[in-house]
């Protein structure tokens, strides 16, 4: 019984590495029954899609700048999803957190460098988690669902940003132009994140994002807070039962969540569009 019980165990392991990956051809196959009922050719189609992302240097670096911040927000949504809760509010935390890093580098412009950068990032993840905990903890103290409180807080972002961008963050030079483009003043180069190959726009946000990955890895599955967030998202009653305070470890997967959506939103900004 205890050999069938760890070849079990064994079995499941392995089906949960492979899962991903068989879930990749499953996905093209799907793609390529709605082209083919469509009339197109999935081969030329799939063939055009590839080269054109990893075919040349260009296209390969493209790729990994815009992979950089879907990495940051998959891993504040896989910290979420590991807490029992969901977090689809990324996109305004990104926003915030890409106003707050660009707040603070056009406020602290003439700071050294070596302050600002680190400070911008900070200044990002910070809105982050303060824009994921209001649905944490309406989640944790009145029981608010968190899918429609995110999607909420994303309208709020949006409408946030016009006002900032059209008003108190505004490009001085928009207003004595006259156009008034919806857009800030340009970040000062010292907070700008240094090129990793010349002539493209992949910048150095993209090891940043590697780096985070294996630490939240670690921080899941190897830390006391990393295990009782994972409790939770697997049995709450039985978490509760254990000692563990649920609502607050809900929480803090969506503040966490955040956190990781704002510094996409930070490196976003200083690593590519700059203002």
């Amino acid at each position: 019984m205890a050999d069938r019980a760890g070849m079990k165990r064994v079995l499941n392991k392995v089906f949960e590495a492979l899962l991903p990956l068989l879930a990749v051809p499953v996905a093209f196959l799907i793609g390529a029954i709605m082209l083919l009922a469509l009339g197109a050719n999935p081969l030329e189609a799939y063939g055009a899609m590839i080269a054109g992302a990893f075919g040349d240097v260009s296209g390969l670096t493209q790729t990994l700048v815009k992979a950089t911040p879907l990495l940051l927000v998959g891993l504040g949504v896989c910290i979420a999803f590991r807490g029992g809760v969901i977090n689809i509010g990324g996109e305004g935390q990104i926003i915030v957190g890409a106003l707050a890093a660009t707040a603070v580098a056009v406020g602290f412009k003439e700071w050294p460098g070596l302050v600002l950068l680190p400070l911008c990032l900070l200044a990002g993840v910070l809105a982050g988690a303060m824009w994921g905990g209001v649905p944490g903890i309406l989640k944790a103290k009145l029981g608010v669902n968190e899918i429609l409180s995110t999607v909420m807080m994303n309208a709020i972002a949006v409408q946030l940003s016009n006002y900032l961008l059209r008003g108190p963050m505004i490009d001085p030079k928009e207003i004595e132009a006259g156009t008034r483009i919806a857009q800030s003043a340009l970040l000062p180069r010292s907070v700008w994140l240094a090129r990793l190959v010349p002539q493209t726009l992949l910048h150095s946000g993209a090891i940043i994002a590697v780096v985070l990955a294996v630490v939240v890895f670690i921080f899941l599955w190897r830390t006391t807070i990393g295990y009782r967030i994972r409790a939770v998202g697997l049995n709450r009653d039985a978490a509760k039962y254990a000692g563990i305070k649920v609502p607050f470890y809900q929480a803090l997967s969506l503040i966490l969540g955040g956190a990781f959506a704002g510094l996409a939103g930070a490196i976003e900004v200083m690593g590519v569009q700059h203002r």
